[in-house]
């Protein structure tokens, strides 16, 4: 019965696949994490050599799905996954906090090398406030900043946080931030929703002291959201003054409030919200450009009584301020409910959410589900939603300019050397396919396979399927993901 299911949806899959409009640009990435050992490593205290392949294999499976970008969790808990003078060796990399790999390698740079190439985007996640996942069990180095500055710190349930209010708190961050951006060629820096953390029951945050000390004569919650708006624009400041390129994007809680608090509210109910409990003001971040995009988790299934994802899809849709929208989808749910038993959740997702032209594309939560092939969404991916690669879709607020196209020169019958000779930097080649007549540019041509290259190439048109009356085409692809104009292989 289960492979009937999936053979049915691989044939409605394939159907879709023939009414597909080319989507040469289109965010494709997955969330992989380090907290607690939930992604990568599989444990701690493994060997480097283990480590590393396991991250090869999960970037081949991401790769195989049709993924174009990994947000990889750096820093989980003000402690690091690669050598850092600001923060000490994750535990769950070795199993005890500020021991380095053995034998030693910078699983950092590791990570990034084997990303980019397979032309894929490495965005550097890391949690902004949370200091010590759990107090009673985390190993604690002693050069931890909690033992260094504990006046900074403060806890709330079982967890020690950074208290947002202390200006002192958003100067360090801001380092770090700094040094990981000047030291890595990350292609983002990528903060996730925990800023002030989620309310528990009958418990007040406590950061009585540091109100009182810097309120400012504004309300708690003012001064709180206050704090949350400070570190965003001081940390885009940081990241545009070390390197311009580097993308900047928060993945908030699906509801930022919902209708009956607020008439810009989502038609939701209930629960927590990201302005009145989380204090982040997300779409004053957005409006203003403090950050270049937003992933908002919206984890919850087509029909859902109190956070439908049908209606926060168009909300976010509604108010994007022109900036990226990217969905971020709860695969990790598969099997849970009827409606994630269910092998059309999936798809169905996808499907609406390229219905909005400001929608650019998903980010899926977590990366080892995909090891199990949740409802055949891997197959779905691969043969039909993700068939084709697609390039993540460029900002031009950071980078307008197309690099120059590339030169060709003709090898035998099917072989050509594609050489750059431009200015500006480039990471790939896209080989294109249109049909005889169309003049063809990176909208209306399909993106049929991306050569990791920064100079020079081969291609071989052999390898790739030519249907009648179709030319292939090949163009430079920048930093940025701008394309160049196409140059006809022929």
């Amino acid at each position: 019965m289960k492979k009937t299911a999936i053979l049915l949806v691989l044939l409605v899959s394939t159907f879709h696949l023939l009414a597909q409009p080319v989507r040469n640009f289109e965010f494709r990435g997955v969330w992989i994490a380090t907290v607690e050992n939930i992604d990568w490593p599989s444990k701690r205290g493994l060997p480097a050599q283990t480590q590393q392949q396991e991250f090869i294999k999960i970037l081949d499976i991401h790769q195989k799905n049709g993924m174009n970008a990994v947000v990889v969790q750096v820093r989980p808990a003000a402690d690091a996954m690669y050598p850092s003078s600001f923060e000490p060796w994750s535990e769950y990399l070795t199993g005890k906090q500020g021991l380095a790999p053995e034998p030693f390698y910078d699983p950092l740079a590791f990570m990034i090398e084997e990303t980019h190439k397979r032309g894929m985007e490495f965005h550097a996640w890391l949690n902004p406030y949370r200091a010590v996942f759990n107090v009673n069990r985390s190993s604690v180095a002693e050069n931890h900043i909690t033992k260094q500055r504990p006046e900074w710190f403060l806890i709330y349930g079982d967890k020690k946080y950074f208290d947002p209010g202390i200006p002192a708190v958003r100067s360090y961050t801001a380092a770090l931030v700094k040094d990981l951006v000047n030291r890595y060629a990350i292609d983002a820096v990528h903060m996730d929703d925990y800023f002030y953390p989620y309310r528990i029951a009958g418990k007040e945050f406590p950061d009585q002291a540091s109100f009182a000390k810097y309120g400012n004569s504004l309300s708690k919650d003012e001064w709180r959201r206050s704090n949350c708006d400070s570190i965003i624009v001081q940390l885009k400041k940081t990241i545009v003054a070390t390197n311009p390129r580097v993308k900047f994007g928060i993945s908030p809680f699906g509801v930022w409030r919902n209708k009956t608090q607020d008439p810009r509210g989502s038609e939701t109910k209930g629960g927590q919200t990201n302005y009145d409990d989380l204090y982040a003001d997300i779409l004053l971040w957005l409006q203003k450009g403090w950050i270049d995009y937003v992933v908002p988790q919206l984890y919850w299934e087509r029909g859902h009584k109190l956070a439908d994802y049908d209606v926060l899809l168009k909300w976010w849709n509604d108010y994007a301020y022109g900036k990226h929208l990217y969905i971020g989808h709860g695969i990790y749910r598969a099997g849970t409910n009827d409606a994630w038993k269910n092998y059309n959740q999936i798809p169905d997702q996808i499907n609406l959410l390229r219905s909005f032209t400001t929608t650019q594309g998903s980010v899926f939560y977590n990366s080892s589900t995909f090891a199990k092939n949740p409802n055949g969404w891997n197959d779905s991916l691969q043969n039909n939603y993700y068939k084709y690669p697609a390039l993540v879709p460029p900002m031009p607020w950071l980078d307008d300019i197309a690099p120059d196209a590339p030169s060709i020169q003709k090898k035998g019958a099917t072989h050509f050397v594609v050489n750059y000779n431009g200015k500006e930097k480039i990471k790939s080649f896209g080989i294109f396919s249109a049909g005889v007549g169309t003049k063809a540019t990176a909208k209306n041509a399909q993106l049929v396979k991306l050569l990791v290259a920064n100079k020079s190439a081969i291609v071989d048109i052999s390898t790739m399927t030519q249907k009648k009356n179709e030319k292939f085409y090949v163009a430079s692809v920048d930093l940025n993901n701008n394309v160049s104009s196409l140059v006809e292989l022929n």
